[in-house]
Formats: structure tokens, sequence, C-alpha cells
């Protein structure tokens, strides 16, 4: 993908406008479908100027609804009603609760798959390549999976009747024969000691790309040799030139390692961009600290998928982070703007989603619940056109960012001058609240501060002569005067006259 790419993830099974009840089953809530993504969801969706969807939990997974030919799991070893969309159970199909005709799910897939494609976006599916569901039966022989010397003994509070003898390592690099309520125990993790699990893999990524699938979210990667990304990447371009992989890692010191050993195009930034933005929102860090985390990424830099939401974090809404989606205008703005890393938002939070609902199985705890049959109150709302003028605020701020950082020259191609170093807190700038730096392209170019405080103010950005020389702008060095309100961000243009 060439420019500033979005990403918008979609966790498919809770999307819609349904009506659901704490830890109902599929009988009760039902499930999004891939039929819910008609051309016009998708054309409203193409107004955040969105590159690829990332549709989450399409693979079949783990479930305790039973579907007559397909069967439920064993109840005791399932998380949720939903299941885990990573507790996979057969790689080779997608889950029957996204299909309105399950006899015809597999269609169904691949008609959504086209018209996302008519909507001029990409698909990305997950890639999990670490584990599976405790009950696979198909496909892997015992030579793919790592063998205990003991008895499976889950934690008692399931009151599980499964039986494993011998146990198998449980799928977070748990090699113990009695997991804990904290450890992935309804997975089993893959052995990659063995050649021949390689190359099932990989015969996995050939048939989801001959499906149409433009890209693969690879599920924790740290824990798969880099060396199998790169032979597998390989192998699949050669076919499949364009198709691209998001790596999810989460060591700052493993991210020149997948990416040049494993191949990725795209890597989490979790530990790095996110962490810091995330201190910075609540008060933990201080808006300076970004600066050292560009530094240390370098030539990776553009190589980073920035975020401020997944289905793995907090919703940044929610109590447990900002409080609000207007809060994070700040943390948005650098996220969006800094540089032309790709940048990833998690259906919902164009809205303001606060994830504060009791889902199931998932606690109150701020997240969009991926065990449960559920649904987004915001994104609901928007179906229903009955969008809270709160959260058209939040979407109307998404949209305006999002189309300046993939159409605006500056930001999708521009280089990137830190303002930091030679703006120490001062009477007119405090480096603890807010965060300065200048894009630049073409003779253009742009002075952006982020207010992390939750009060207006008015500050005074030093723009050294290296900076103007550094982005090509005719213009000696000067002091720049900005307002900004609080909890945002404001732009002041200073090219070449």
């Amino acid at each position: 993908m060439e420019g500033k790419v979005i990403i918008y993830q979609l966790l498919l099974r809770a999307f819609g406008k349904r009506d659901c009840v704490s830890g109902g089953s599929y009988l009760k809530n039902g499930s999004g479908k891939f039929n819910d993504i008609t051309a016009d969801v998708l054309k409203k969706i193409k107004k955040l100027s969105v590159s690829a969807i990332w549709y989450t939990g399409i693979i079949s997974h783990a479930t305790k609804t039973d579907f007559k030919t397909i069967p439920s799991c064993n109840k005791s070893i399932v998380k949720g009603e939903a299941g885990s969309p990573y507790a996979i159970r057969n790689y080779f199909d997608v889950d029957p609760a996204l299909a309105v005709n399950m006899d015809n799910r597999m269609a169904e897939f691949q008609s959504m798959v086209e018209r996302t494609h008519n909507a001029g976006i990409d698909v990305i599916i997950d890639f999990v390549p670490n584990h599976v569901y405790r009950e696979y039966t198909s496909y892997f022989t015992k030579d793919n999976f790592y063998f205990l010397d003991k008895p499976l003994s889950l934690p008692k509070e399931l009151k599980s009747d499964y039986i494993e003898n011998p146990a198998k390592a449980t799928g977070n690099d748990c090699f113990r024969p009695d997991p804990t309520l904290n450890d992935w125990y309804d997975t089993v993790k893959l052995n990659y000691d063995n050649k021949n699990t390689w190359h099932k893999m990989l015969e996995i990524l050939f048939f989801w790309a001959k499906k149409g699938v433009d890209g693969f979210r690879c599920d924790m990667v740290e824990m798969v040799p880099a060396e199998f990304f790169g032979w597998a990447f390989s192998e699949l371009k050669v076919f499949f030139p364009n198709i691209y992989f998001i790596a999810e890692v989460y060591q700052k010191d493993n991210y020149r390692k997948y990416s040049e050993i494993g191949g990725f195009d795209y890597l989490y930034d979790k530990s790095g961009f996110y962490d810091t933005l995330r201190k910075i929102l609540t008060g933990t860090g201080p808006a300076s600290a970004i600066t050292a985390e560009w530094q240390y990424l370098g030539d990776l830099q553009s190589k980073m998928l920035n975020f401020l939401e997944n289905h793995d974090e907090q919703r940044v809404a929610s109590d447990y982070y900002a409080g609000a989606g207007r809060a994070a205008f700040p943390a948005l703005a650098v996220s969006l703007l800094f540089n032309t890393s790709p940048f990833m938002i998690y259906f919902g939070q164009e809205f303001g989603e606060r994830g504060m609902e009791q889902e199931g199985f998932s606690q109150i705890d701020g997240r969009t619940s991926i065990y449960d049959y559920c649904i987004v109150p915001s994104i609901k709302r928007w179906l229903e056109n009955k969008t809270k003028v709160d959260e058209l605020v939040v979407y109307k701020e998404y949209c305006r960012l999002m189309k300046i950082a993939t159409a605006d020259a500056m930001f999708s191609k521009g280089k990137t001058f830190d303002l930091m170093y030679v703006n120490p807190t001062s009477d007119h700038f405090d480096s603890e609240k807010q965060f300065a730096f200048m894009r630049g392209y073409d003779g253009a170019a742009m002075v952006i501060v982020a207010n992390f405080a939750y009060e207006p103010v008015e500050v005074d950005v030093f723009v050294p002569q290296l900076a103007f020389d550094y982005l090509g702008i005719r213009k000696k060095e000067q002091t720049v005067h900005l307002k900004v309100s609080a909890r945002d961000y404001m732009r002041m243009d200073i090219s070449d006259k």
C-alpha cells in the first residue's frame, strides 16, 4: 500500500444493531454477519480515509454454540459463549455464526471480500500461527505439538470434564500440565521445531490468499521463530507479490528481527508510541518522552503501526484510560501526523466508544469483549442514525484528521522535525504537557503542538534554522505563538511565502 495507510479493525461478530443481554447465547443475542457489511456501510467507513479493513474473528474458532453440522466444543474450556477468535479449530473455514446461511458461509465471506474491494478497500484477516483450540482434531498430527509427561490438570474453577493425557503445552508458552486461569488454557501451542508445521502453516496462508485476502495480521509472532515468517512470506510473495503482513510484536528489541529476518511489512508499536501516549494521556509520563521513542526506532519508523485502541487494549474513552473520546485528540494528532507510519482505528473509536458494558465472560473492563455475543453501542447508534451529539464531534474530528493525514502530501509524504530539544520547559512552554514538532514537504511547512493538559494554553515555540534547512524551507529561525485548547492540538502554517 502506498501513502499514509489507515487500517480499520472490525470485530464482525460485534457489528450490527441487535439488542443483546449480558452473557447471552447465539440464539439470544445473534451475531454480526458477512452480509451486514453492505456497500453503504463500506462507503461510510471509507469516509475515514480507510485503506484496509482488518476483519477480526473470521476463522472458525472454539464456541459453545451448536451449529448442528458443526457441533459445539467442550464448553468447560471455551471462554464465554462465543469463544476466543484466537482459539482456532479449523484454519480452512470461517465462523458459521457470521453467515446468514451456514451452509453457504464461505460464499458469503467471499462476497464480503468482493464488496470491500469494490469500495476500494483492502481485506486483512488474522493469521494465528502459534496456537490452536485444545480440541483441534484435524490437519495436525501429534508431531505438530509439544507433549508433556503428565495428564492435563485444568483449574478447578472450570469444573472441566475435558481429558488430555499426556497434556499438550498451553498456547502462551506454558509448558506445565496445570495451566492457571490466567494462562490460555483453551489453546495448545504448535511445535515449530518440526518443519512439517512450517509447511502446514504456509498451506493455510496460500488458502486465504487465493480467497482474495490482501493482508494478514499475524498473532503473537514473538512466540514463533522469525525465520519461519521470512521463509513463508517469501514463498507466498512469489505468487502474491502485493500481499502484506502485520506483526503483533510487543518487545521493542524484537522489532528489527521481525522486520528484517521475519520480513514483516508493518509492526505493532505497542511498547513504544502506544504505551508512551497512554502514559501522557493518563498523567503518568511527560510529553517529552515521545522523542526517545521515535529516536529508538530509527529507520523502522515508517514500518510501525500506530494505534490508540485495538481489541486487546482498553477503549481510550473508557473510565480506565482518558475518560472521553474528545480527550484523546492530542494523542490522535501525534499518532496520525507525526510521521508517515500507518495508523489503526478500532471500530467505535471514531465515536468515542467507552467499552463500559457488562457483556458476559468479560467483566466491565473498558474493552469490547472478544468472548461474548455482544454489540458496540456507538456502532449500533450509528447504524440506526441515532449518533449522539458528542459522538458526532469526535467522529467529525477523526474524519478531518484522517483526511489531512492521507490527502495532504505534507503529512503523507513529508519529513518530520522534532522541536522538543529547543523548547525545554519555560514560562511559555511545558514539555511535560505539550509536544511540538514540524512537518514539511515541497516548500510547505507546519508547526503542530499537542496539548495534553486539562486547560487551554498559549505557547511560544522556537523554530531553529536547522529545522527550516532540514525541511527545505527558505525562512529564518523564529518563534511562533499558538493558542491550544485543553486536550487538543493546533497547527500553524509557516510555509515559504
